[in-house]
């Protein structure tokens, strides 16, 4: 695919033009220079939408100023603090790499495009929204707004999500980057993508790009940019067993390999379709128990949408006289009121404002 200087030119000069003039998507995070503030803004902003991660960059922000600062947290504090998001081996990354920039680095990010992509948890796009906004460094971001905006611009049909496409998109990106200005570039095309050219119903009528637009010419919008595969999506089914003794629940925190590391849980029997009560009093853990047992089924069921998982939860409350000897890993009994202080995946967090332990 060919795309003459001219093309190349104008895009940028239009893109540029528009940031200066029409721009109003006002984020804390924008003009920022602390590359600490930025790095915790693209971590924060990973997979998740802008209005809904800026109340935990303000969180953030307010009680970690500095890197240092975070350095030092603990870790069930940040944890807490990041409840919600998602995505939690980003959280994890987040604290390896500020321990590392405060402990081996002297508290501050390197100013490199490379050394920027050596820390843990930072991939290309992250270093080159550092490099750029921070330093002022010629590196163009490409993330899915990027994306959006050049394969509808320019007509692009080869997949994103190839080898092949992701050759493409990064050297036109690069191309097309404002070499003088490039935090500023770089802010005008993630702008533009997310409240113009947006997924679904763009605002073609306001794109300073209307007139070149090779998808809004060809009627195409809707049908740019291709992904290269269908997302298969796996379902599990979760039942939580909220085993309560004397004003004591017991908590697991989930270790690595799986969804949620590091985040608590209740007892969890995992089951390959939706079960019923009786179905899980078979369950060998729960036959093992004695005593008088009280099971009250909850009412509600909560469904939790992942990247490449769906997660169906059902709760169950398992009121014991004594508590019973537990062999699951990292578990232990907790007071009710302990349950505010700890972190929990979204699906539980549901549950427990719905029922008060919050």
């Amino acid at each position: 695919m060919e795309i003459s200087k001219a093309s190349k030119k104008s895009f940028t000069r239009q893109l540029v033009a528009w940031h200066s003039n029409d721009n109003n998507r006002d984020l804390p995070w924008k003009n920022e220079r602390d590359a600490y503030r930025i790095w915790l803004s693209e971590v924060i902003l990973q997979q998740t939408r802008a209005q809904q991660g800026l109340p935990y960059y303000i969180n953030f922000t307010t009680t970690y100023p500095t890197v240092a600062d975070l350095a030092i947290a603990d870790d069930n504090d940040v944890f807490r603090l990041w409840q919600g998001l998602g995505y939690y081996n980003r959280c994890k990354n987040l604290l390896a790499t500020a321990r590392y920039v405060a402990r081996e680095l002297n508290g501050k990010f390197p100013d490199t495009y490379d050394g920027l992509l050596a820390l843990k948890g930072i991939g290309p796009y992250t270093a080159a929204a550092i490099a750029s906004f921070a330093y002022g460094l010629p590196q163009a971001v490409v993330d899915g707004n990027v994306y959006r905006v050049l394969s509808r611009c320019f007509g692009i049909e080869t997949p994103f999500d190839t080898t092949a496409g992701k050759k493409i998109f990064a050297e036109l990106a690069q191309d097309l980057l404002d070499k003088k200005d490039s935090g500023a570039y770089n802010q005008a095309i993630m702008d533009l993508g997310a409240t113009v050219c947006t997924p679904s119903n763009p605002k073609c009528e306001q794109c300073p790009l209307q007139k070149e637009c090779i998808a809004y010419n060809n009627n195409i919008i809707n049908l740019l940019p291709v992904r290269s595969k269908k997302m298969v999506v796996r379902k599990r089914f979760f039942n939580y067993l909220l085993l309560i003794c004397d004003n004591e629940i017991w908590i697991q925190k989930r270790s690595s390999g799986d969804i949620w590391e590091n985040l608590h849980q209740p007892y969890l029997i995992e089951t390959p379709a939706p079960a019923t009560i009786e179905e899980l009093k078979r369950n060998e853990f729960y036959t093992s128990l004695t005593g008088n047992i009280q099971v009250t089924e909850h009412q509600l069921k909560t469904t939790q949408r992942l990247t490449h998982q769906q997660i169906y939860a059902n709760f169950y409350t398992v009121s014991l006289q004594e508590k019973p000897i537990i062999k699951k890993e990292n578990g232990t009994w907790v007071s009710i009121d302990e349950l505010k202080r700890l972190a929990f995946p979204k699906t539980l967090v549901s549950f427990f404002k719905n029922n008060l332990y919050f």
